[in-house]
């Protein structure tokens, strides 16, 4: 073989050690994330006796939120716990196959209500309407109990509610075929491609098929919950209870198209933080007894699980907290091991300044100075946390969180930078070690001919047919 060819042999082999170098340090990137934004909560968790749970009362429609044992999308499941919380007409509770602590996005964990084998034995009401959020891995071994047991439960006649990829847990308990359905933007190519038989659409907020409604991306989640409000118990209900969570542009019998989301360059920042979570900030987020649902997703969906702009660590002065409407929140205590933090945010407004207490303590002794962010009034949960992203990290992570997250508002403004450097400094960093890595090879070899080369020498000696003839030595 020639000189050529081997050198060309050699730099392609280098080009392909430098990609997979380089894709194996994103991929890493992308499961520390993850693993981050995903943490088991202790168990068993020291929260004292279960909180009793009155009976639903006569009439009401009773509403389970299902959680997933693989960790569940915080906002597909808080906010529209909220929504029918807010409503007399309504009972909830959640539920989920053990009564272990289950992981939500963001860093936070649940404590489920009910278990499906209390549903199942009539110690917990049976459901009227069954919300079913994106979960990890919705096809897998360990959400089967999930899958089934919603797949139970609509067979029974309850309403399901799918959110977001939610959507995928439906489908692939094979209850959206031969049906109309939506989901998250980004995800509705796959779910054509693995599910045919379902009418997938894009560029609707929520797509109602009778006994499935279906919405798109996290935050939509909200106007579902608001759809099945209305359909259950009247308008002006769901006008009270959508004047009170404030999302943008949702009216009563409003139109339900909206932009229909496709990857563009501008959406870089959210793959960048995705595979490069190192030096990333580290957020606390202060919960305190009574705090409300929504404010609480907001923190964490938006800081860290939409775009992964940093890492959010739910601290608080106990390790359960209830929220305003009876969700119990697994915290890391005040008194236990937490992280470094860069900030600490409290969500929400005036509730629970009793307990605040000890979180504000905690935080003077660490050098803390605790920032509570709320909405001002006619504001949405979101639209203080955007604002908060753009002003701290930058305005092109801020966009980005609102695209993914489905949030129809335009974010960013004035403060904050134009792009997201830690992430693109990092993601340099790793190209440069990948090219290292990849030219090693090259490198080596020309060390290894320069040596032979210089190695070789050459001694004269008489001969026959001339003064002298050449020996290698």
């Amino acid at each position: 073989m020639s000189s050529v060819p081997r050198v060309l042999v050699r730099v392609l082999f280098g080009c392909a050690l430098s990609l997979t170098v380089f894709a194996g340090l994103c991929l890493g990137g992308v499961t520390v994330t993850m693993g981050q934004s995903y943490v088991d909560a202790p168990h068993p968790v020291e929260s004292g006796p279960p909180v009793p749970r009155a009976a639903p009362a006569e009439g009401r429609t009773v509403v389970a939120v299902a959680v997933g044992a693989t960790g569940s999308v915080n906002a597909d499941v808080l906010p529209p716990y909220e929504v029918f919380a807010r409503s007399t007409e309504f009972f909830v509770y959640t539920v989920s196959a053990d009564p272990d602590p289950v992981p939500l996005s963001g860093g936070v964990g649940l404590l489920p209500d009910h278990t499906f084998d209390e549903v199942a034995s009539g110690a917990a009401p049976a459901p009227d309407v069954v919300v079913v959020p994106a979960v990890v891995a919705p096809t897998g071994d360990a959400e089967r109990p999930l899958r089934e047991w919603i797949a139970a439960q609509h067979g029974r006649g309850a309403l399901l509610l799918g959110i977001c990829d939610g959507s995928r847990l439906l489908a692939a308990a094979g209850l959206l075929d031969g049906r109309r359905a939506t989901a998250f933007w980004a995800g509705l190519g796959a779910l054509e491609r693995d599910h045919p038989r379902v009418e997938w659409t894009s560029g609707q907020r929520y797509v109602d098929d009778g006994d499935i409604v279906t919405t798109a991306g996290v935050t939509s989640g909200i106007v579902g919950a608001l759809r099945i409000v209305e359909r259950i118990a009247g308008a002006d209900e769901a006008a009270r209870i959508g004047a009170a969570t404030a999302y943008p542009g949702w009216s009563v019998g409003g139109p339900t198209e909206i932009p229909a989301h496709r990857l563009r360059p501008a959406d870089l920042p959210y793959g960048l933080n995705a595979a490069f979570p190192w030096l990333r900030p580290v957020y606390g987020i202060g919960l305190v007894q009574g705090v409300g649902e929504t404010e609480a997703s907001a923190a964490f969906e938006v800081y860290s699980a939409t775009a992964f702009a940093t890492r959010t660590v739910a601290v608080a002065a106990e390790p359960v907290i209830t929220t305003r409407h009876g969700l119990r929140l697994v915290a890391r205590p005040v008194d236990g091991e937490v992280p470094r933090l860069s900030r600490l945010v409290i969500p929400g407004g005036d509730q629970g300044a009793g307990d605040r207490e000890p979180l504000l303590s905690w935080a003077a002794e660490r050098g803390l100075r605790p920032e509570t962010v709320r909405p001002a009034a006619g504001e949405s949960a979101f639209d203080p946390v955007l604002r908060d992203l753009a002003a701290h990290t930058d305005r092109a992570t801020a966009r980005v969180t609102a695209k993914f997250a489905e949030y129809p508002v335009e974010t960013g403004g004035p403060e904050g930078g134009v792009w997201p450097w830690r992430p693109t400094v990092v993601g340099v960093g790793a190209l440069v070690v990948s090219a290292a890595v990849g030219a090693l090879p090259l490198l080596v070899r020309r060390r290894a001919g320069g040596g032979a080369q210089h190695g070789t020498r050459t001694l004269g000696r008489p001969t026959p047919d001339g003064p002298e003839s050449e020996e290698t030595a």
